[in-house]
């Protein structure tokens, strides 16, 4: 190893990329969806939405964190170089550059709406017709639910919730002379819409809107009688979301969850917006409440883009502006009958979503809730829908008088009220309901199944790299396996006795479960690839998974480079690996695909000399995965199974339309690509029967 390399390895910051810095440009590569001119409008603004969502969540969760060190003393370098203090001032910088960007995309995306006749409209805009019905919907559903809450000496600063839209109004008396000011707060009601719809004539396509904060400031004098309006301008405060759980200490999981929930709502302030020209008064008072000066943001536009995504969707007699709607295709395999059970018996099944319907998986758990032959169903839950089908399914097996498990994922972020609510009810419909293990998030989707048949019990499993969500399997591409295998089974069985009993670690048959032995097996796999170098062997490691930041993986990625390993990593967020650089990591390359739907399929690929093995995890390769959470790492053993598989990541392999590849630098670029284009997508969209070819 030259010195070059020698020092190239010895830098913390030379050998990796930052996780946070990697998240930015992640979102950054969304952004540029919203601004890529082939995709249709209204797809862009929904692009839009999500950038803006996005980013309120790293703010609360991954900002605060760094926040948190700070404040307690914490000076530490991570392995990327970074110390907390240095890497907020880098991150600072950097949202302010990305938010600039997002509303210049907001501005470029409001002009182009307006040439296909949706159009926001300023209050002083309005015609006479218009003003007359913005002034009676005031008078008869805003006004009511209006709380101005004022800032004195006897009034203290109300609880201001995060990410709600306020105004910050300034006031003055009416007929003094004197210079004092006053000051009070009001909160936009978020259960009216964002964006109010303007009377137009019956035979125009023409669609105009306006802001309800516009409503309001135009009609402020209403809520302060005595008072003038010197300025209102909009603020909203992002608080640390993240919630400290003693679980040890924890009587009741569940009850200690409620609390935190409650505590969330006076999380300590992380960012504030404001309104551009905000007046200086107001934002003092806002300053010197919430101590955020490090943080502040003053937005030229409307806050909270995130609304943009509701908007989108609800608008209707724009179907040219979206993509044309998907209909998932029914799994030919469950289709031919309406037994799963006969056809698990016979071969494996795997469905990719969102081409191929979740109603599949909805329909397994139903036919076993009410089939006379199944003794059990245990299952594990992380992110459900609201109106899930499944919690119906699970409670009517309950009360047939089936054993039915369920464990539920309390800590799931900002999912936590809702799973609260589903383990209530599938308590009361008879379900033994567990909260997975002390310290861990249970995070693998697995679904077992018992069934009596002839004179012995058979097992039934079903695995997943996405969630139990028949409404995110909609706009998420997952794969999940249903299978009758013995050995997946056994394991399946003893996974869920290690979850809801005393059942010690053990040798597995197939599976592979974080956090005892995932890392060790990742390790043992890489390496083997190596050692198949070496000898002159096939070898090759394709990995496809939403983040990349454990240092440990990375390390021996870096290693099987060394060995002349050849790696592909299909990385849509985070990645910490640096590509490409001579002696470390010239035969890797990584790519990110951001498309109509998230990219979020786990696989594993390892040419393992020629006989290649291949996995379907619900683990990404992050520190949390692998040490903090029960993950699972399972085989795709039957052989046109695994064909499909492979295929599924030769298509992403293959795309040159919506890939970047990181640099060495940490930047990401669009490749300039001579060949015909090839988005794979579409192109699982355009196959009908998309079940690919075998080995």
């Amino acid at each position: 190893m030259s010195e070059e390399e020698k020092k190239h390895h010895s830098s913390p910051s030379a050998a990796y990329l930052n996780r946070d810095l990697s998240w930015i440009e992640f979102n950054r590569r969304v952004l540029h969806e919203a601004q890529d001119p082939d995709n249709p409008l209204l797809e862009r603004a929904k692009f839009l939405g999500i950038v803006s969502s996005n980013l309120d969540e790293f703010i609360s969760v991954r900002v605060a964190g760094i926040q948190d060190q700070i404040r307690a003393g914490y000076t530490k370098k991570d392995f990327t170089g970074y110390t907390p203090s240095g890497l907020l001032k880098r991150l600072y910088k950097r949202v302010g550059q990305s938010v600039n960007e997002q509303y210049r995309s907001f501005r470029d995306l409001s002009r182009s709406l307006h040439k296909e006749g949706i159009v926001f409209v300023d209050y002083e805009d309005l015609t006479h017709a218009q003003e007359t019905a913005v002034e009676d919907y005031y008078r008869d559903i805003i006004f009511p639910v209006l709380t101005p809450m004022a800032v004195d000496q006897s009034r203290p600063f109300p609880l201001v919730h995060s990410l709600f839209i306020y105004l910050a109004v300034v006031l003055g008396k009416k007929d003094q002379d004197d210079d004092e000011l006053f000051f009070a707060i009001l909160q936009i009601p978020s259960n009216l819409p964002r964006c109010i719809p303007l009377p137009h004539r019956s035979n125009s396509k023409r669609r105009q809107f306006i802001f309800i904060e516009d409503v309001i400031r135009a009609h402020i004098g209403t809520l302060f009688s005595g008072y003038q309006a010197l300025a209102v301008n909009e603020f909203r405060l992002t608080r640390n979301s993240d919630l400290s759980i003693d679980e040890e200490g924890a009587e009741d999981l569940l009850e200690e969850i409620e609390k935190e929930l409650r505590k969330r709502r006076r999380g300590v302030p992380v960012r504030l917006e404001v309104q551009k020209g905000i007046h200086p008064f107001a934002l003092e008072q806002l300053q010197t409440e919430f101590e955020t000066e490090i943080f502040t943001f003053e937005i030229d536009g409307p806050l909270d883009l995130g609304f943009f995504r509701q908007f989108a969707s609800g608008l209707k007699g724009y179907s040219y502006l979206n993509y044309p709607p998907i209909e998932p295709v029914y799994p030919a395999e469950f289709d031919e009958t309406e037994d799963f059970f006969d056809v698990l018996t016979k071969r494996d099944v795997l469905v990719y979503h969102p081409y191929e319907s979740f109603e599949a998986m909805i329909d397994f758990i139903t036919q076993a809730s009410e089939d006379d032959q199944v003794m059990a169903i245990k299952m594990t839950l992380y992110r459900v829908s609201g109106n899930s089908p499944l919690i119906g399914a699970l409670a009517h097996a309950a009360e047939s008088g089936k054993q039915v498990t369920v464990v539920v994922e309390l800590k799931a972020r900002f999912d936590e009220e809702r799973n609260i609510a589903w383990a209530r009810k599938l308590e009361q419909a008879g379900c033994h309901v567990v909260y997975g293990l002390v310290g861990l998030k249970t995070h693998a989707k697995i679904t077992l199944i018992v069934r009596q048949e002839d004179n012995e019990l058979r097992r039934y499993v079903h695995i997943g790299t996405g969630n139990y969500n028949e409404n995110t399997a909609k706009m998420y591409t997952d794969i999940s396996l249903f299978t009758s295998n013995d050995d997946i089974g056994l394991d399946a069985s003893e996974l869920f006795n290690q979850i809801t009993g005393y059942s010690s670690n053990r040798e597995w048959n197939a599976i592979v479960v974080a956090p005892s032995s995932m890392s060790t097996n990742l390790r043992r796999l890489i390496q083997r690839e190596s050692e198949h170098a070496a000898a002159g062997r096939p070898a090759r490691v394709i990995a496809k998974m939403n983040s990349l930041s454990n240092q440990q993986v990375i390390d021996d990625l870096y290693e099987a480079n060394a060995a002349g390993v050849t790696i592909d990593l299909i990385v849509r967020g985070v990645c910490c690996l640096r590509p490409g650089v001579p002696g470390l990591s010239e035969h890797i390359t990584v790519r990110s695909i951001v498309d109509r739907f998230l990219e979020h399929s786990r696989i594993y690929y390892f040419e393992n000399g020629g006989d290649p093995e291949v996995y379907m995890s619900s683990a990404d390769w992050m520190t949390r995965n692998l040490t903090r959470r029960v993950e699972l790492m399972c085989p795709v053993k039957d052989k046109e199974t695994r064909g499909q598989v492979v295929e599924i990541l030769q298509m992403s392999l293959r795309d040159n339309q919506k890939s970047s590849f990181l640099t060495p630098s940490g930047n990401y670029e669009r490749p300039d690509d001579k060949e015909a284009p090839y988005r794979s997508q579409f192109e699982a969209m355009a196959v009908s029967e998309w079940k690919y070819k075998s080995e």
